[in-house]
C-alpha cells in the first residue's frame, strides 16, 4: 500500500483557523489585551521612578522627599506583578479555549477518516498528531505564547519610554537590533523545516513502534525480532539527530543574542555619559535610559529564546489543523433506501488489493438473505477480514460492488451504511466512563431497562448486577476492569443496541480462552437472532452452526453450501473439518 502521509496546513490556512478560533472569545481576548497593557504600564513606570529618586539624591534632597517615590516605586512593582500574572493567566485560558475546541474538530475529522485512509497514512501519523502534537501546542498555549504577547508588549513600550528621554538614548538602544534580527532571521530560515522534519520523523518513529507492536506474533513466528529492532533504532536515531540538530542551532542563536546586548547596552552607557557630561541629560535621565535597556533584556531573550518552541508548537499546529480540515466524502444529497425483497447483502465481482498488482480479494461473488447466516471461513490469508471490511463499508472496494438491502455503499452514503451494518472484531474496546455510557454509544436514546434486556441477551446481566454500581459504575481506564469475555459481550451487547439488519462478527470470539468461547458463541448466536449475518469464523463450530458456508482460498470463492453437504463432497471445507475435529481436545 502506497504511504500517503495526512495533510500539514500551510501557514495561511493555519493562520485562518487559528483567527476563527480567537474570534468566538472576542469578549475575553479584549479583557486579557487590556490588562497586559495595564501591567506593562506599571513596569514602564519603574525606571522612570527610580531615574526621579536619583536626581533627588543627586540635587542633595531632604530623605523625606524620597518617601512619596519611594512608596509609589513599591506601588508600581506590585501593580506589575500582580497584572502581569493575571494577564498571562487570561492569555492562556483564552488559549486553551481554542486549543479544546481545535481539539475536538480533529478527534471529529479523525474519526470521520476511512480505514482506507488511515492505513495509507499509518496509525502513528495520526496517533502522533493527536498525542504529540497537541501537547506540543497545549505547552505552548499555557507559557509560551502568553510570554511572547506581554513581552512583545513590554519591548515595543519601552522603546516608547526610552524615545521620550531622549531620541539619542534611544538610538543608542535600538543599534542592538539589526544583530538580533540577523540572528533571528538565520535562526528561522533553518528552524521551520528542521521542526517540521522533527515532528515527521518522530511520526515515522511511532508508526515503527507501532506496526511491530500490533504484528508482534507475526514478527515472533518469523523471528523478525531482531530486523524490527533495527528499524526502530533507525527511526529513533533520525529523531533523535534533528533534536540534535535544533539543539545547535539554539546554541549558536543565543550566543549571537548575547553579543546584541552587550553592544547595546554598552552603547546606552557611553551615550548617557556624553549627554550628562554636555549637561544635555541630568544623571537621573540617564539611569532610566540604562534601566529601560536592561528592562528589555529578559523580555527580548524570552521573546527571542520562545522563537524555538513558537517553531515547534506552529509546525504542530498545521498538522492538527491539516487533519482538522479535512473532509469526509460527500455523502449522497439523498440516499438511496432499501429495496422491499432484495437481499440484505450482495457482493458482484468485488477485487481488492492494499498493494497495487497483489489481489487480496479476485471476483467475489456473494448473497445472504435477509435473516441468512453465512459463516467465512478459509486458511490465514485468504482475504476474510478484508471482505469484512468491505461490507461493513470501512474500505471501498477496489473494483466490483457490495449492496446492502439492493442500494450500493455509494448509494447509501456513510451515515446510511452505519445504520444497516455493524462490524464487531476480537479487537474490542471498553470506552471510559460508566456502563450504561459504555452501552449506550450504540443508541444513545436507550433506557435503563433497553440496556438490561441487551446485557441479559448476551448472557452478562449476572456480572453486570454484581458490580458495585450496576450501570452506573465505571469501566474502562481508571474504571472496574472486565475480562476479555465480558469486555466481547459488552460489544455483542452494543450489537443488539444498535439494531443494525446485517451484522458482521470477524473472529468475534477469538479473544476469549477455551473456557469462554462457547459462552461467546451462544451470546453471539443471541445477538445474531433475527437479522441478516456474516460471520469470520475463528471457530469451526460456529461455521457448522451456520446457514451457508462459504470457502475462501487465495481470495476468491471455492465452496459454498451447508455444513453437511460440504463435509460430504470431501474438498476444501471437509479438509479443514477433519483437521479441526482432531485438533479439538477429548
Amino acid at each position: 500500500m502506497t504511504h500517503e502521509p495526512l495533510p500539514v496546513a500551510g501557514a495561511a490556512e493555519t493562520r485562518r483557523a487559528v483567527t476563527g478560533l480567537l474570534a468566538t472569545s472576542k469578549g475575553r481576548t479584549a479583557i486579557a489585551v487590556l490588562t497586559a497593557v495595564a501591567a506593562t504600564a506599571a513596569g514602564l513606570a519603574i525606571p522612570a521612578i527610580l531615574g526621579h529618586i536619583v536626581d533627588l539624591v543627586v540635587d542633595g534632597r531632604p530623605p523625606s522627599a524620597i518617601t512619596g517615590p519611594a512608596l509609589l516605586l513599591v506601588a508600581a512593582t506590585l501593580a506589575n506583578a500582580v497584572l502581569t500574572g493575571l494577564a498571562r493567566a487570561l492569555l492562556a485560558a483564552l488559549g486553551e479555549g481554542a486549543l479544546a475546541d481545535l481539539r475536538e474538530r480533529v478527534v471529529t475529522s479523525a474519526l470521520r477518516l476511512s480505514l482506507a485512509r488511515v492505513e495509507r497514512a499509518g496509525t502513528g501519523d495520526l496517533v502522533s498528531r493527536i498525542g504529540d502534537d497537541v501537547a506540543t501546542v497545549a505547552e505552548a498555549i499555557r507559557f509560551a505564547i502568553p510570554a511572547v504577547f506581554v513581552s512583545s508588549l513590554t519591548i515595543a513600550l519601552t522603546v516608547v519610554g526610552l524615545g521620550a528621554l531622549d531620541w539619542r538614548l534611544a538610538l543608542a538602544g535600538v543599534c542592538a537590533a539589526p544583530i538580533q534580527l540577523w540572528a533571528l532571521r538565520r535562526y528561522l530560515a533553518s528552524a521551520a523545516p528542521l521542526y517540521t522534519a522533527e515532528r515527521a520523523a518522530v511520526g515515522a518513529r511511532s508508526q515503527q513502534i507501532l506496526g511491530s507492536v500490533d504484528g508482534r506474533r507475526t514478527v515472533r513466528a518469523f523471528r523478525l525480532g531482531p530486523d524490527h529492532l533495527d528499524r526502530i533504532e533507525a527511526r529513533s536515531r533520525d529523531a533523535v539527530d534533528y533534536s540534535l540538530q535544533a539543539v545547535r542551532l539554539r546554541t549558536r542563536f543565543f550566543s549571537r543574542l548575547n553579543g546584541a546586548e552587550l553592544l547595546g547596552l554598552s552603547a546606552v552607557l557611553v551615550t548617557g555619559f556624553a549627554l550628562v557630561r554636555a549637561g544635555e541629560a541630568g544623571v537621573g535621565e540617564a539611569t532610566a535610559a540604562a534601566l529601560y535597556f536592561v528592562r528589555l533584556f529578559d523580555p527580548v531573550m524570552l521573546l527571542l529564546a520562545l522563537v524555538d518552541d513558537a517553531q515547534s508548537a506552529a509546525a504542530s499546529l498545521a498538522r492538527l489543523v491539516g487533519v482538522a480540515g479535512l473532509r469526509p466524502p460527500a455523502a449522497p444529497a439523498r440516499p438511496a433506501a432499501p429495496r422491499a425483497g432484495a437481499p440484505a447483502v450482495e457482493v458482484e465481482g468485488v477485487r481488492h488489493a492494499y498493494v497495487e498488482g497483489h489481489d487480496v480479494l479476485r471476483g467475489v461473488d456473494l448473497t445472504i438473505a435477509r435473516g441468512e447466516r453465512v459463516a467465512l471461513v478459509g486458511v490465514s490469508g485468504a482475504g476474510k477480514t478484508t471482505l469484512a471490511k468491505l461490507v461493513a463499508g470501512l474500505q471501498p472496494p477496489g473494483a466490483g460492488e457490495i449492496r446492502l438491502g439492493g442500494a450500493s455503499l455509494a448509494e447509501l452514503g456513510p451515515a446510511a451504511t452505519r445504520r444497516a451494518v455493524a462490524l464487531v472484531t476480537q479487537e474490542v474496546h471498553v470506552f471510559a466512563g460508566t456502563l450504561a455510557d459504555d452501552l449506550r454509544l450504540a443508541r444513545p436514546e436507550a433506557s435503563d431497562g433497553e440496556l438490561g434486556a441487551a446485557l441479559e441477551r448476551v448472557g452478562a446481566l449476572g456480572w453486570t448486577r454484581a458490580l458495585p454500581d450496576g450501570l452506573g459504575t465505571p469501566v474502562g481506564d481508571g474504571g472496574h476492569r472486565v475480562t476479555a469475555t465480558q469486555a466481547q459481550q459488552l460489544a455483542l451487547a452494543r450489537l443488539v443496541l444498535c439494531g443494525t439488519p446485517v451484522a458482521i462478527l470477524d473472529e468475534a470470539t477469538a479473544e476469549a480462552g477455551s473456557s469462554g468461547a462457547r459462552e461467546l458463541e451462544a451470546a453471539a448466536d443471541r445477538a445474531l437472532e433475527g437479522r441478516a449475518a456474516l460471520v469470520v469464523a475463528h471457530r469451526l463450530t460456529q461455521a457448522a452452526a451456520a446457514d451457508r458456508i462459504v470457502v475462501l482460498d487465495a481470495g476468491g470463492v471455492v465452496e459454498a453450501g451447508a455444513h453437511d453437504e460440504l463435509v460430504g463432497a470431501g474438498g476444501r471445507y471437509a479438509a479443514l473439518w477433519a483437521a479441526w475435529s482432531a485438533a479439538r481436545p477429548g
